[in-house]
C-alpha cells in the first residue's frame, strides 16, 4: 500500500504475535496522541487490553495493522454493535504514530477495514472523537463519506455508511493517483543516487551505470559503492589518489581537503594517512551505510546472488528507490522467480519502490535533474514524450531509434521484470506530470487490467497515449506462466486498448511514427484530408491508405513533378486556410538529384499562413524520418519544438499516422463517458444468492473450485438485474409437460438440456411452435428417446427476431471481458466478435453492438426492420453491472438472445461462479 508521500506501508491483520508490537508501538506515542485515541492519559497498555487488540475474530471484531521494517506504525479496529442492538453497524477506530502522522495512513486504514466489514455485512460505521480532535473528523469527512455528526461535551458521535458510492470512489482513486505519482517522482527526481556495484573496468555493467549518470550531467551528488561484497563479477574496485566526490554534499572531499595527508611535504616522520578508494575519481564506499548523506535512488548492478545483501544495507541506510538492472531473477526460471517474490516481499516491508529486476534503467530529461542511470549509450534530448518499456534490450534499440528520429523524451522507465512498478505507475505520474504531453508504451503484459484501463482512459483525455503490444513469443515462458497464462490475442487487446483511448500499433516504427506527429502538430479537428504533391503515384498510396484509416480524402492537388517552391507554398497555404480541410499531406519527390531545401522552405511557410486555423501536416521529404533540419522549428537547445513538420518514410507511414491521430481527436471530442446504473437492480439479494451458493467453493488463486449454476438458478440470478430469461420449466414426465405448456400459454417449445443437443444447426435438440397438448407429449416423447436427457424445458415461444450471443469471460489478461456477436456456428467460424472490458459505460455499449462485421443485420439489412437497439444495449449495460457488482460470477453466457424491433428476449443463460481469482481495483488500494 502506498502512502501519500509514495512511500510503501505493509498493511495486513493483526494476529496474537503482534502483542509485543503492539506494547512498543503504543509506548512510542507522545501523551496527545495517546489522549486523543483512549480520551485519557494512558501511559501503558494492560495486558488484558493487549490480548483483547490482538485476538480478534475477523469478522465482528477487525484489525489492521500498518507495518514498516518490521514494526507496527499504525492499528486500525473495528467491533460490532450488535450488542448494543445495532447489528449492521460497527464502531471504528485508528491510531498512527507520531512519526507517520500526514502521510494518509488514517484514510488508508479506514478503507481496508470498511472494505473488510462490508464483506463481513457491516453497513455502517460509528465513532466517539473528541471534540478537540477534529482531524479524525476530516478523516472521515475527506474519505467521501456522507457523515452526520452529533455533540455530546467534550466528544462527537460520527455515523456514516460504508457502501461505495460514486463520490466515495472519486476520492479513493484521486488518493490513489496522488500516492502513486508521488511514488514514481521518488524514482525520477532524486537529490542523490547511489552505484552499487560501480567498476573501473570498462566491461562491467556498473562502469557503464556510474559513466551515463556523471556523463548526463546529474544535478545531485553520486556515491559509487564497491566493497568486497558488491563486487562479485560485475563490479571491480580502483584506488586513485586525490578522488573527489561527483556533486555536492557534505562528507565528500577534495585532494585539498585539511583532513587528507600530503605525502612528500612536512615532517617527514609523520605518518602518511592511507587516500580513500574511489572509482572514476569519485570517492567509493564499502556499503551503502557508509555513506555519510542520505541516499534516495539505489541503482544496483551486482550479480543476483549478491543482490539480498545489497538489500539489507539499503533497508538500513533508508533508501527510498531502487533500480536493479542484474539478471537472474524471474526471466530465468523457477528458482529466480521464488528469489523475486522474496526481493519484492522486503523491498516493500522496508518502504521502497523498485524498478526491475532485469531493468534497462530510468532516465529523467528535466534540467533540474538530469538523470541518465541506465546502459542505453545514448538517450534522446528532452523532450515531452514519457516512454515506459519493459523489456531492456529493447529499450538500448529503442531509444536509439527515437534519438535519431529527435523524439525528445521527457522520462524514460524500463521496468525488466516489473517486479513493482509497472505501467500503471508510470501513467498516475504522466497524467499531472506538466513535462509530459504523449506517451509511449511498450508493454509485454498488463498486471492490474482493469486499472489500466481506468487510468488510460482518464490520462487519454489530456494526452495521447500510444502502445505497441508485443506478439507470443515475446514472454519467456516462466514470465508467461507467471501472468496466469496470458498470451494476448492481439485483436481483444486492440479493442479494450481503443476503449481507453489508447492508440495501439503493431511496430516500433508506427509507435515513433505517431509519436512525432502528436509530439509536434495539433489534432485533427475532423476526417477531411487533403493530398498534396508533385507525383500522382506517391499522392495515390497516401489517399488509399488515409480512407483506410477512417479520413475522408477530399482531393489530391497534383502540382507535376516540376513544381516550384511558389506552387508548392501556395497549394499548401491554400489548404491551411480552407474552412473544408482538416489535415494536409505533401508528398515530395524531386525530379532529379537537386538540393531540396527550397521545398522544405515552402512547407515552413505555409504551415504559418495566417487567417487558417491550427491543422495537421505531415510529409514525405526525401523518405527522411523524424524531423529534417529544413522542416524544424527551434526552441530552447536548438531541439524542435511544437510546429515542426515531421517527415516519413513512405507516404503510406504518413497517411496512417495521420489516421491514427483522427481517430484519437475523435475519440476525445465525444462527450465522456457515462456508467449510471440500471434502474430495477437489487444487488444485495443477488450477492446473498451468490454466497449461498459459494458455500463449499475453495479459495485460491488459480481460480479452481467453481461451479455452474442451473439455468433456473441463473434465471433467477439474472432477474434480480432485470434480464427476464423467456418464461420455462423443467419437466420429466409426459404429464409435467403437458402442465407446463397449459402454464406458460401456447405456441411453446420443447428443448434437450444437454450441452450436445443445445444449439445444433439442424435443431433436432428442439420442437419449436408446438400449438396444443398432444404436439407437446409427442414432442416430450421424441427428445426423451431421442437425447436420452432426464430433464427437458417446456419454454415460452419467444417474438422472432435476430439472433445475438453475449458472453462475459474473467480473461486473465484484461480481467471481465463482455463479448457481443450474432449467435450462430457461421458468426463463431469468423470470429465475429466485438470485446468490451468491464464496467460498460452508455458509449462502450453501443460501441459493442455496432462494433461486428455482422452489424448491419441488426440495423435493417435488404428491407428487413431494424431491431430495438437500446433495449439490447440496456441488457448489455445490466449484464455489465452484475458482473462489476459481483466478481464471483466468473462466466456468463446468454445463447441465443433474440433481437426484433420490438424486444430482446434471452432463450438460455448459463453462469459459472468461483473464487475470485484477483480483486485488484475491485476494492481497496493495494499493491499488486
Amino acid at each position: 500500500m502506498l502512502a501519500s508521500d509514495g512511500g510503501v506501508v505493509h498493511l495486513r491483520p493483526i494476529v496474537p504475535g503482534d502483542a509485543d508490537r503492539v506494547v512498543r508501538f503504543h509506548a512510542g506515542l507522545s501523551e496527545r496522541t495517546r489522549y486523543m485515541r483512549y480520551f485519557g492519559p494512558t501511559p501503558t497498555l494492560p495486558p488484558r487490553e493487549v490480548v483483547r487488540m490482538t485476538t480478534v475474530d475477523h469478522k465482528t471484531r477487525v484489525a489492521i495493522v500498518a507495518v514498516l521494517g518490521g514494526e507496527i506504525i499504525a492499528i486500525g479496529i473495528y467491533e460490532g454493535l450488535a450488542a448494543d442492538g445495532k447489528p449492521e453497524s460497527a464502531e471504528v477506530a485508528f491510531v498512527v504514530a507520531d512519526e507517520h502522522q500526514g502521510r494518509g495512513l488514517g484514510p488508508i486504514l479506514l478503507e481496508h477495514l470498511a472494505g473488510a466489514a462490508a464483506e463481513n455485512g457491516f453497513t455502517r460505521f460509528e465513532a466517539e472523537v473528541l471534540s478537540e480532535n477534529p482531524n479524525m473528523v476530516a478523516v472521515f469527512r475527506d474519505a467521501g463519506y456522507q457523515i452526520t455528526r452529533a455533540f455530546d461535551g467534550a466528544t462527537v458521535h460520527v455515523e456514516f455508511l460504508i457502501d461505495p458510492t460514486e463520490a466515495l470512489m472519486s476520492v479513493r482513486n484521486a488518493r490513489e493517483r496522488a500516492s502513486e505519482a508521488r511514488s514514481v517522482a521518488n524514482l525520477l527526481r532524486p537529490a542523490s543516487v547511489a552505484v552499487i556495484g560501480a567498476s573501473a573496468d570498462p566491461k562491467k555493467v556498473g562502469n557503464a551505470l556510474l559513466d551515463n549518470i556523471i556523463a548526463g550531467g546529474f544535478t545531485g551528488p553520486v556515491f559509487p559503492v564497491n566493497g568486497p561484497a558488491h563486487r562479485g563479477g560485475d563490479a571491480d574496485a580502483e584506488s586513485q589518489p586525490g578522488a573527489a566526490a561527483h556533486g555536492a554534499g557534505p562528507g565528500h572531499h577534495g585532494p585539498g581537503h585539511p583532513g587528507l595527508g600530503h605525502h612528500g611535504h612536512g615532517n617527514p616522520r609523520r605518518p602518511v594517512r592511507e587516500r580513500p578508494p574511489s572509482v572514476r575519481g569519485i570517492r567509493a564506499y564499502e556499503s551503502v551505510r557508509d555513506i555519510p548523506d542520505p541516499v534516495d535512488l539505489a541503482v544496483v548492478a551486482v550479480p543476483a546472488a549478491v543482490v539480498d545483501t545489497v538489500l539489507d544495507d539499503c533497508l538500513v541506510k533508508g533508501v527510498r528507490t531502487l533500480v536493479i538492472v542484474s539478471s537472474g531473477f524471474g526471466e530465468s526460471g523457477e528458482a529466480g522467480l521464488e528469489s523475486e517474490r522474496r526481493l519484492v516481499e522486503q523491498v516493500r516491508e522496508h518502504g521502497m519502490r523498485l524498478v526491475g529486476p532485469n531493468a534497462l534503467g530510468v532516465a529523467n530529461n528535466d534540467p533540474e535533474i538530469a538523470l541518465n542511470a541506465t546502459l542505453a549509450p545514448r538517450i534522446p534530448a528532452a523532450g515531452r514524450v514519457g516512454f515506459f518499456c519493459q523489456s531492456g534490450a529493447l529499450g538500448i534499440a529503442i531509444l536509439d531509434t527515437a534519438a535519431r528520429r529527435q523524439i525528445g523524451l521527457s522520462t524514460f522507465v524500463s521496468a525488466g521484470n516489473r517486479a513493482d512498478v509497472s505501467g500503471n505507475d508510470l501513467l498516475q505520474y504522466w497524467d499531472s506530470d506538466t513535462a509530459t504531453d504523449v506517451v509511449l508504451l511498450y508493454l509485454e503484459s498488463f498486471g492490474n487490467p482493469r486499472k489500466f484501463s481506468r487510468i488510460a482512459q482518464r490520462v487519454s483525455r489530456t494526452k495521447p497515449i500510444v502502445a505497441v503490444k508485443s506478439g507470443k513469443g515475446a514472454m519467456t515462458a516462466v514470465r508467461a506462466a507467471r501472468s496466469a497464462g496470458a498470451r494476448l490475442d492481439d485483436r481483444i487487446a486492440q479493442m479494450v486498448l481503443e476503449q481507453a483511448g489508447v492508440i495501439q500499433v503493431d511496430t516500433i516504427p508506427e509507435l515513433f511514427d505517431c509519436a512525432t506527429i502528436f509530439a509536434y502538430q495539433p489534432l485533427p479537428r475532423g476526417p477531411r484530408t487533403q493530398v498534396i504533391g508533385n507525383s500522382s503515384v506517391i499522392a495515390s498510396l497516401a489517399a488509399d491508405t488515409a480512407r483506410t484509416g477512417g479520413l475522408e480524402v477530399i482531393g489530391t492537388v497534383d502540382l507535376g513533378a516540376g513544381a516550384s517552391e511558389e506552387e508548392f507554398e501556395s497549394a499548401v497555404a491554400a489548404a491551411m486556410v480552407d474552412d473544408g480541410v482538416d489535415a494536409v499531406i505533401v508528398v515530395f519527390v524531386p525530379p532529379v538529384a537537386v538540393d531540396a531545401d527550397w521545398h522544405a522552405r515552402a512547407l515552413m511557410a505555409a504551415a504559418n499562413t495566417p487567417g487558417g486555423v491550427p491543422k495537421p501536416i505531415v510529409t514525405t521529404f526525401l523518405a527522411v524520418e523524424g524531423i529534417p533540419p529544413g522542416l524544424m522549428r527551434p526552441g530552447p537547445h536548438g531541439l524542435p519544438e511544437r510546429g515542426s513538420i515531421p517527415s516519413y518514410g513512405s507516404p503510406e507511414r504518413a497517411a496512417a499516422a495521420l489516421a491514427n491521430a483522427w481517430q484519437y481527436a475523435r475519440w476525445r471530442s465525444a462527450p465522456e463517458p457515462t456508467f449510471a446504473r440500471p434502474a430495477g437492480t437489487d444487488a444485495e439479494a443477488a450477492r446473498m444468492f451468490v454466497r449461498e451458493h459459494m458455500d463449499g467453493l475453495t479459495d485460491g488463486q488459480s481460480g479452481e473450485g467453481g461451479r455452474d449454476l442451473t439455468e433456473v438458478e441463473a434465471a433467477t440470478l439474472l432477474g434480480w438485474y432485470g434480464i427476464d430469461v423467456v418464461e420455462f420449466r423443467e419437466v420429466r414426465t409426459m404429464h409435467e409437460a403437458s402442465a407446463a405448456a397449459r402454464e406458460l400459454g401456447f405456441p411453446v417449445a420443447v428443448k434437450a438440456t444437454s450441452p450436445g443437443w443445445r444449439g445444433r444447426l439442424d435443431r433436432e435438440g428442439a420442437r419449436l411452435d408446438l400449438p396444443d397438448p398432444t404436439s407437446v407429449v409427442t414432442a416430450f416423447a421424441e427428445l426423451i428417446e431421442l437425447t436420452g436427457d432426464p430433464v427437458l424445458h417446456v419454454q415460452k415461444m419467444a417474438p422472432k427476431g435476430v439472433g445475438t450471443v453475449v458472453t462475459m469471460r474473467d480473461d486473465p489478461s484484461f480481467g471481465p471481458l463482455i463479448s457481443f456477436g450474432l449467435s450462430g456456428s457461421t458468426f463463431d467460424l469468423l470470429g465475429d466478435r466485438a470485446y468490451r472490458a468491464v464496467p460498460l459505460s452508455d458509449r462502450d455499449a453501443a460501441d459493442l453492438v455496432a462494433a461486428p462485421r455482422s452489424a448491419p443485420l441488426l440495423d435493417g439489412y435488404r428491407g428487413e426492420q431494424p431491431i430495438d437497439k437500446e433495449a439490447l444495449i440496456d441488457l448489455l449495460l445490466r449484464i455489465s453491472t452484475l458482473v462489476d457488482d459481483i466478481p464471483e460470477i466468473r462466466e456468463v453466457v446468454c445463447d441465443p438472445i433474440l433481437v426484433s424491433p420490438d424486444a430482446v428476449a434471452a432463450l438460455s443463460a448459463r453462469i459459472r461462479i468461483g473464487p475470485v481469482p484477483s480483486r485488484k481495483d475491485a476494492g481497496p488500494r493495494r499493491l499488486s
